[in-house]
């Protein structure tokens, strides 16, 4: 980001702002929603580690135990931004929201960020398609970037996927197995859906028609124009993908499988920094790794 350019303020939902030194510039000002759960104490590390970027915000439930809490407790010093549950004050300083939480949620955080002038990044997944035209509403006013998996890794397997799907449309059934940890709630994945979605629209189907998300009993031979999902949940499983194309004597499998939510964190970092030249408008990874297709 240029010296002359108004600097990005990113807001962690649940903390209040940090301040790293950068030279030369304003550090991005980053507000992050959820900030006591798994991915928000991951996102405030990852904007308190980078050189660029300042916690500006950190945003939690009303009733949650981090409230009043300073936001980096958890990593053993003070930042003096406190976790809040007020969306005026968790967001007031911020240029940036990263939210990963729940649809209801960043809904809510929507309306705030829009009131504010502040622009999202939403790593949440589960939104039904009445959410999504809501958030397409919001985006008219403000700068989002919307993405069921920030991973770079990630985004580079759906370019695949699309490659894939294009060379290999006649004589290969295509199933998406997919793997998360058991506290996920919805099913199958956001990043899962992605992949179907872009299977389906590089075969020119659409996906509601061609979708099977479940097999039970006598199901008589399958489909060649479907697109199958398999969903697991245990443990602690980060996430795994792996998209099948199943031809007559070979096959091709497509995988992605994440070790840890850093990947995650710092695709929010870069879709956060992309956001900085937006004024508005609605924008995935596809924007912020310059992959679109023309």
């Amino acid at each position: 980001m240029s010296s002359s350019a108004e600097p990005l303020r990113v807001a962690v939902v649940g903390a209040g702002p940090l301040r790293v030194a950068v030279a030369g510039a304003e550090p991005l000002r980053v507000a992050v929603a959820g900030a006591s759960g798994r991915m928000g104490r991951m996102l405030i590390e990852a904007v308190t580690a980078a050189d660029d970027c300042v916690l500006a915000g950190a945003l939690d439930v009303a009733g949650s135990p981090a409230i009043g809490e300073d936001a980096c407790t958890f990593l053993g010093r003070q930042s003096g931004v406190k976790i809040t549950a007020s969306l005026p004050d968790g967001l007031s300083a911020a240029q940036v929201l990263i939210d990963f939480t729940r649809p209801e949620g960043t809904l809510a955080h929507l309306a705030a960020c829009r009131a504010l002038g502040v622009k999202a990044v939403i790593g949440t997944t589960g939104f039904s398609d009445a959410q999504k035209a809501e958030i397409a509403g919001h985006a008219q006013h403000i700068a989002i970037v919307l993405a069921p998996n920030m991973s770079v890794g990630v985004n580079v397997v759906l370019r695949l996927i699309d490659t894939a799907a294009r060379a290999l449309s006649q004589g290969y059934d295509i199933e998406i197995i997919e793997a998360h940890h058991r506290h996920k709630v919805d099913a199958p994945s956001g990043t899962a859906l992605q992949m179907g979605q872009v299977a389906a629209d590089a075969l020119g189907r659409d996906l509601k028609d061609c979708a099977v998300y479940a097999r039970e009993g006598v199901t008589g031979e399958r489909d060649p124009s479907t697109i199958g999902f398999a969903a697991i949940r245990g443990g602690d499983i980060v996430g795994d993908h792996t998209v099948l194309f199943a031809g007559t004597g070979e096959r091709i499998e497509i995988t992605h499988k994440s070790s840890s939510r850093v990947t995650y964190a710092q695709g929010a970092l870069r879709a956060a920094r992309f956001l900085a030249a937006q004024a508005s408008g609605l924008f995935d990874m596809s924007d912020v790794l310059g992959m679109r297709r023309s």
